[in-house]
């Protein structure tokens, strides 16, 4: 029986060597063709139960990244919520629009 699948090429390990975190700290994130810094330092004042509940809930991921995430969901429910609201407006206006007719 003749295997079409079955040639040097799926059967050999793959020869790329393999990549490390000092690869990874190389790396350049890029948007489009273009670089773009995956994170800006900035320095804000919080309040001392804030820092310490992140920190309390953070375990070994370290307190900033769940920060960073926390204001990311933050931005991501707000923006859906704009839409929604936006297209609610839109359905109820054609509704109208419909009911008039």
């Amino acid at each position: 029986m003749n295997n079409s699948y079955s040639s040097e090429t799926f059967d050999e390990r793959d020869e790329y060597p393999k990549v490390t975190q000092a690869d990874l700290d190389r790396a350049k994130f890029r948007v489009g063709l273009k670089s773009a810094p995956r994170k800006r330092r900035v320095t804000i004042l919080l309040d001392t139960g804030l820092v310490e509940y992140f920190k309390a809930q953070a375990g070994e991921r370290g307190y900033q990244t769940l920060i960073n995430e926390t204001l990311r969901q933050a931005v991501e429910r707000d923006d859906l919520e704009e839409r929604l609201r936006r297209i609610i407006r839109e359905e109820v206006i054609d509704a109208g629009v419909r009911a008039h007719a």
